[in-house]
């Protein structure tokens, strides 16, 4: 039996060379894990194709396709769905925006898979091969484990060029925390962590020095990070990951962290405005304490992606330059801009929707790059003009030198990184596909295919 496994087009944070395709990402886990969790015994053959750094073929030989969508890929994902059922190749849909919005999604697939898939997925693919594929898979919340069993993930089917870090591990998932933009609290996976041993395991079994770890919550189980950090201290790889900046209360676990060769943090600074981490339930982030945190990762040579987000209901239009002006200030290596985004099933979006203010629901324009509802204090061309000039602005070349040489911290990281968003920037000035929507007052543009229920 084959099956194809696709990862619909995100067409963000790409680097462009001719027809060459790298993604400025971590090599993703989905299709790999899902791999990996296939019976056995049912000796299928896999094609993982990420349609972000490679092309989906027009005709497969594939006896089933499945597809993983968020909701910024749900449209390209429902529309080569479309294509192989034409072709009476019976498709799976899941990931994020499925399990978020199911219903909508299982009229354009012969079956779908709801919540995580450890249990699911093996069962679905032993269904197809009887020839009783059940048109819904749910994972029962019951059934969340204590404890994450994984097997290790198939990585070695992914073209390993296509990516920045080609090897990724997960240590945890899900998130503690219920920030209100964030679609993990909406799917209800809850936080759950992995046996070190096995986790250790597939760090060893990764090919190159570099790996990301791709949790959301890495660091917010102290103990865990501390048992975890210190048993990679021997495997003397180098590796970056996410934290938040509770960080700054365990100023011991950073010093562990860099022994066991951290070199890249991304934490989700949001904003400095005031109000604006209330206004999201991220009152964790403690706005005063961002300085001492840079100072502690950059005194452990510890490079920071700093992320941002512009149009929160307080913000206004000197958002974007105080904003630019701090960053510069606290010295974060890669800054990185969005634009908040109501996805589907989050507090965020039941709050805008309640106040009419969404103003597209074509799915494609929830990628961060697009404006998709009416700001407080701004139109949602004026937010769109200042996300761009941010971006703009923090990457003209004297800045960028003087993040990259100017300090006593630099690294490779951050040079990579800074040309990398300078590009990207430059892209966004011209490229069609980040124009702002067109807009009503009226919020009117439902989607065809969406129902409010």
């Amino acid at each position: 039996m084959k099956v194809l496994l696709i990862l619909p087009n995100g067409r963000i944070h790409l680097i462009r060379c001719g027809s060459f395709r790298k993604s400025m990402r971590e090599a993703p886990l989905t299709m790999p894990l899902l791999a990996a969790l296939a019976p056995p015994e049912l000796e299928i053959e896999f094609e993982l194709i990420d349609e972000s750094i490679d092309n989906v073929p027009d005709k497969t030989g594939a006896n089933l396709v499945a597809i993983s969508a968020i909701t910024g890929t749900a449209t390209r994902a429902y529309e080569l769905a479309e294509h192989f059922r034409k072709q009476g190749i019976p498709v799976v849909l899941g990931g994020v925006h499925v399990s978020l919005l199911p219903d909508e999604a299982q009229r354009h697939a012969d079956s779908i898979v709801i919540g995580t898939a450890e249990n699911t997925w093996p069962q679905l693919l032993r269904d197809f091969a009887e020839g009783r594929l059940k048109k819904r898979y749910t994972e029962s919340q019951k059934e969340q484990p204590s404890e994450l069993i994984l097997p290790p993930p198939r990585n070695d089917l992914l073209r390993r060029s296509g990516y920045m870090v080609a090897d990724t591990v997960m240590a945890t998932r899900g998130c503690p925390h219920v920030c209100d933009f964030c679609t993990i609290p909406a799917l209800g996976v809850g936080y759950v962590k992995r046996p070190i041993a096995d986790v250790i395991r597939d760090i060893k079994a990764a090919p190159s020095r570099y790996i990301a770890i791709n949790d959301v919550s890495l660091v917010d189980d102290v103990e865990y990070a501390f048992e975890l950090f210190r048993a990679m201290v021997p495997l003397k790889k180098r590796w970056g990951g996410l934290a938040t900046t509770k960080l700054v209360e365990s100023p011991q676990l950073v010093e562990v962290m860099a022994e066991s060769g951290c070199n890249y943090l991304l934490f989700g600074f949001e904003s400095f405005a005031p109000n604006a981490l209330g206004e999201i339930h991220k009152s964790f982030n403690h706005q005063d304490k961002y300085r001492e945190l840079m100072e502690l990762l950059h005194e452990h040579n510890i490079s920071v992606q700093g992320c941002f987000i512009f149009g929160f209901d307080h913000d206004d239009k000197t958002i974007f330059q105080s904003t630019v002006e701090q960053i510069n200030e606290l010295q974060i290596d890669i800054p990185r801009f969005s634009i908040l985004t109501p996805y589907p099933g989050t507090g965020l979006y039941r709050t805008l929707s309640a106040e009419n203010r969404i103003i597209s629901y074509k799915w494609e324009d929830y990628d961060t790059m697009h404006v998709v509802f009416q700001p407080e204090l701004m139109t949602p061309g004026e937010l769109y003009a200042g996300f761009k000039w941010a971006y703009r602005e923090t990457f003209k070349m004297s800045h960028v030198i003087r993040r990259t040489m100017g300090w006593k911290f630099s690294s490779l990281i951050n040079l990579l990184g800074n040309m990398n968003y300078r590009k990207f920037s430059r892209r966004l000035e011209n490229e069609p596909f980040y124009a702002c929507p067109h807009t009503n007052s009226g919020g009117s543009l439902r989607s065809e295919i969406y129902q409010e229920k």
